[in-house]
């Protein structure tokens, strides 16, 4: 084998893996009656923002992000402290 290919295919491997890896999950409409919520989600765990680094799923980077909302079921939002309809 070729000692350049192996170096080679191994740096390529190292780079875009990572990428691969953390690559934004799509999240689906929930089965039930549901609403955004903004700014109730905790770091890593909401299912998507309005704009901003954390585009999508997962990618919160801290606990009740104003832009970043999750589902949750109609008419609940706004029982929940910190929680709007709309992103601040």
């Amino acid at each position: 084998m070729n000692t350049r290919y192996i170096v080679a295919t191994a740096f390529a491997t190292a780079i875009a893996a990572p990428a691969l890896l953390s690559a934004q999950k799509h999240v689906d409409a929930p089965s039930f009656k549901a609403e955004k919520c903004y700014g109730v989600a905790k770091a890593g765990k909401n299912d998507c923002a309005s704009m901003g680094n954390n585009s999508c799923g997962g990618s919160s980077k801290r606990d009740a992000d104003p832009k970043a909302w999750i589902f949750v079921p109609e008419g609940y939002c706004e029982r929940i402290v910190g929680g709007s309809k709309t992103p601040k």
